[in-house]
């Protein structure tokens, strides 16, 4: 299938997939897609309920994250980044069946546009896979090569960032049998976020036991979904 680079709103890459009309992130903006759902509704709220919340024991300095969708690598650079800001140190576990090429990486300008170093965003496409690497003092990654039902982990992680491919070109990603993957892998009070606000997506998250609300979408969506257990 042909796969090409284009820019999106806010001047971040992404890769394009011109005969399902899709790509790996918002043409509204891969970065701003990728701060307000995941970093602001994932990665930052999770650790204000933390805080909040006093029935939940997990430390402050320290999360487990899984994302259903490694694709470019840009949320893990973000996560990477906003573990500095925040020193909070984070395991990530980065799931994905089909890794973008050598080639796409160099054309993706996540850096420049971060201000951030260029040889940490080549540095987790470098690594090799099914280990855990150190990219920094306070970030550790696992990229596993596989399908997403092939996950069988249980009260591994605190939060999910789930980056599937949209349900209107892979609906088998957003089934009742895959949330209840995501269901099981997330500890007691683990939260998982997602762009999608289709309601067949609710559902399948609530047959499986998560609260789920809807929230304001980043640029060009109206809305998004966070699910709790």
């Amino acid at each position: 299938m042909k796969r090409e680079i284009i820019t999106t709103a806010d001047g971040s890459k992404t890769i394009h997939f011109p005969e399902w009309n899709e790509q790996y992130h918002s043409k509204h903006g891969a970065i701003q897609e990728a701060y307000h759902v995941f970093i602001k509704h994932g990665l930052h709220y999770y650790g204000q309920s933390i805080t909040e919340t006093v029935h939940i024991e997990e430390p402050l300095n320290q999360l487990s994250i899984l994302e259903i969708g490694f694709g470019t690598g840009l949320n893990a650079l973000i996560t990477l980044l906003e573990s500095e800001k925040l020193q909070t140190k984070v395991d990530y576990v980065g799931v994905e069946a089909y890794p973008i090429s050598q080639d796409e990486v160099s054309g993706l300008n996540y850096s420049s546009e971060l201000n951030s170093d260029r040889l940490i965003f080549d540095k987790l496409h470098e690594v090799s896979w099914e280990e855990k690497h150190q990219i920094s003092d306070l970030f550790s990654l696992i990229k596993q090569k596989k399908f997403f039902n092939e996950i069988n982990d249980k009260d591994i992680y605190n939060l999910i960032y789930f980056d599937a491919f949209g349900a209107r070109v892979q609906p088998e990603l957003w089934t009742e049998d895959i949330f209840k993957k995501m269901y099981d892998a997330l500890k007691e009070s683990g939260v998982l976020v997602t762009y999608s606000a289709k309601g067949s997506v609710r559902r399948a998250m609530q047959s499986v036991g998560f609260t789920v609300e809807k929230l304001p979408g980043p640029p060009g969506k109206r809305e998004m979904l966070r699910a709790a257990k």
